[in-house]
């Protein structure tokens, strides 16, 4: 059931990030992130009201768990990190294909396990230095094959705008291992979804004061902002991604190797999409350098096991 649930998630992050590159086309960045994240708190909103007022949700995977300040002090600073690296990867988004885009974010377990290195101590075996080592092969051909359409990777802002997304995600994923592990394991020991339920929320509260004190002020200035009902598919996708991933980690015989790797074999989906309906150039290099990664993502499982 889980491995099931773990291949619907990576399926509908896909599409999630096939709906962003389509709703960013001409569009500006700031607007669409703080619909986004107020259409995400809407679809929880109702899960937080009925868990604390009614008894409906009980014993549901629905049901929000609730706490303090001592509590949600450690989402806030969630909805900071995430938030952070939406708003770098939106605007890398943009400006860059989505088969390049793509890869890069593939390689974001690859970063995790570095973190992993640096941060407690792990040590790699020679099946993960394998991986690590096709990962970034594929990111040296990648600009490779980036350079073919104009973009050089060494001097490109919205590359290092797609790799800070990228780094800040993978900061994330390890903060989410320490947010819901269990205080008997030094873990804070959260409600899956009150983490999904409330730090949608704060990230919500957080746009909006940039879209009134940094946008809005200059929206006249730069792109215009237009409707486009991509940007409701991409909270749609996205919660409903996020929910099976959290779930299908909450099962007791969920392996977190595995499901992370599935998680990120969402890029297959982006990238026929870019493929298919954007039409983007120089596909057969750029496949080469996908199949490098999730074959370093093999590695990644196997070394981890």
């Amino acid at each position: 059931m889980w491995l099931v649930l773990a291949f619907l998630s990576a399926t509908l992050l896909g599409v999630y990030d096939s709906l962003k590159k389509k709703a960013l086309k001409d569009n500006a960045v700031i607007p669409i992130l703080f619909l986004n994240t107020l259409f995400s708190s809407f679809i929880f909103i109702p899960f937080i009201f009925l868990s604390r007022e009614t008894q409906l949700l009980d014993d549901t995977v629905f049901y929000v768990g609730s706490g303090g300040w001592e509590l949600h002090k450690y989402i806030v600073l969630k909805a900071f990190i995430v938030l952070s690296s939406w708003i770098l990867g939106y605007f890398g988004m943009k400006h860059l294909p989505l088969t390049i885009v793509g890869p890069i974010n593939a390689t974001r377990p690859v970063m995790v396990l570095i973190g992993a290195l640096l941060v407690f101590g792990e040590r790699l075996n020679g099946w993960q230095w394998l991986g690590v080592s096709l990962a970034v092969t594929s990111f040296l051909l990648l600009s490779k094959s980036g350079k073919k359409e104009g973009i050089d990777f060494k001097h490109d802002h919205w590359i290092y705008m797609i790799v800070g997304a990228a780094v800040l995600g993978a900061v994330s994923g390890l903060y989410d291992k320490y947010l819901m592990a269990p205080v008997s394991e030094g873990g804070v020991g959260l409600d899956r979804m009150m983490v999904q339920s409330w730090y949608n929320i704060y990230q919500c509260v957080l746009m909006f004061f940039m879209l009134v004190l940094l946008w809005w002020p200059k929206h006249k200035l730069t792109t215009p902002f237009h409707w486009d009902w991509a940007i409701l598919g991409v909270s749609l996708f996205l919660s409903v991604a996020d929910f099976m991933y959290f779930y299908s980690l909450s099962l007791p015989t969920a392996m977190i190797s595995i499901v992370s790797m599935v998680r990120r074999g969402s890029v297959v989906v982006s990238f026929l999409f870019g493929a298919l309906f954007f039409r983007e150039k120089n596909l057969k290099a750029k496949a080469f350098d996908l199949i490098l990664v999730l074959l370093g993502m093999v590695f990644l499982y196997i070394g981890s096991r």
